[in-house]
């Protein structure tokens, strides 16, 4: 029986989807082990947190209080300390931008075998078979790995939340920080290139592709999406038109998004863009091309002009 520790994250008050993901994602490393899921949560509001975490699957909790928001220089020691205390088989962590900032850090002080931006795990006798994606999403790879002890990065919105009421226990961990190493100071928080909205905590996206053709017809689909009370989103090419801003865009080099409803316009669906949002619970595509990859993952497809399309669901839902 070996146990698996998982580092939930926070930011500016607010756990964050990965930390439940995670949970889904230890647990079934747990089930394998025969042995405990162990949750960490550093800094912040941990009573608050910890009552969040109290899901099923999770058996135990370990509250670090240090700070508010992220500090790298905590977060290492403070892992490091954990790791050391529970002597888990596989640390697991959030392949955000947080956590590839102090993952690296910690694998390197315990001496463990590191594989980042994972999409899926199978945990052997010997071996931790590790799947992740090469050449922009267009291969899978398999990475064998030592079982004995590993640490694992997981990519957001490729594990479902886990969300039931469990009875995890609660138990304060006091992590003995050297001063001398805490060589960065948080002054304050700032979303780089946040602008006005945050297109990962939409319920409802409303997405456009370069089948919009031209900047005014965004216009269009921005009354769809004023009708339908949702955010509007887009795929790479328009924001590298400069059509709209950085902030709105999904996919492998923008934002991972998990809504409700993702509606797909105008957008082909290149493995980079899916990548971005192949974890919403319905996807809804409008694409002239019936072969378009857009409608591989979809719920629900019309293969029609969006020129059509889009002015009838504005009156239908106006």
């Amino acid at each position: 029986m070996s146990d698996i520790l998982a580092v939930a994250e926070h930011r500016r008050g607010e756990l964050r989807d990965v930390s439940f993901e995670l949970v889904t994602a230890g647990r079934e490393l747990a089930d394998a082990t025969g042995g405990d899921l162990h949750v960490a949560i550093i800094s912040g509001d941990l009573n608050d947190f910890a009552e969040q975490l109290k899901v099923e699957g999770v058996d135990t909790i370990h509250t670090v209080a240090d700070g508010e928001e992220f500090n790298h220089d905590v977060y290492a020691q403070a892992v490091t300390q954990l790791y050391d205390a529970i002597a888990p088989q596989v640390l697991l962590m959030p392949n955000s931008v947080n956590g590839l900032d102090y993952a690296p850090a910690v694998a390197n002080r315990l001496d463990l075998p590191y594989v980042s931006d994972v999409i899926g795990m199978e945990l052997g006798d010997d071996t931790l078979t590790a799947t992740r994606e090469m050449y922009g999403g267009k291969v899978e790879t398999a990475t064998d790995v030592p079982a004995e002890h590993v640490a694992v990065s997981i990519r957001s919105a490729e594990w479902p939340m886990t969300e039931e009421t469990g009875d995890a226990a609660v138990e304060s961990f006091d992590v003995d920080l050297d001063e001398d190493l805490i060589r960065s100071t948080v002054t304050g928080f700032e979303e780089v290139g946040a602008g006005d909205v945050d297109i990962s905590e939409a319920d409802v996206l409303v997405s456009v592709g370069r089948g919009i053709e031209e900047e005014e017809n965004l216009d269009l689909v921005r009354d769809l999406a004023d009708a339908l009370d949702a955010t509007l989103s887009s795929s790479r090419p328009i924001v590298d038109a400069g059509w709209l801003p950085k902030n709105r865009q999904v996919g492998q080099s923008g934002k991972v998004v998990t809504p409700d409803v993702y509606i797909a316009i105008g957008i082909s669906g290149a493995v980079q863009h899916v990548a971005g949002m192949k974890g919403a619970d319905t996807i809804v595509a409008i694409n002239t091309d019936p072969n378009a990859p857009i409608y591989d993952i979809a719920d629900y497809g019309i293969v029609d002009d969006l020129f059509d399309v889009v002015p009838a669901l504005i009156e239908q839902f106006s």
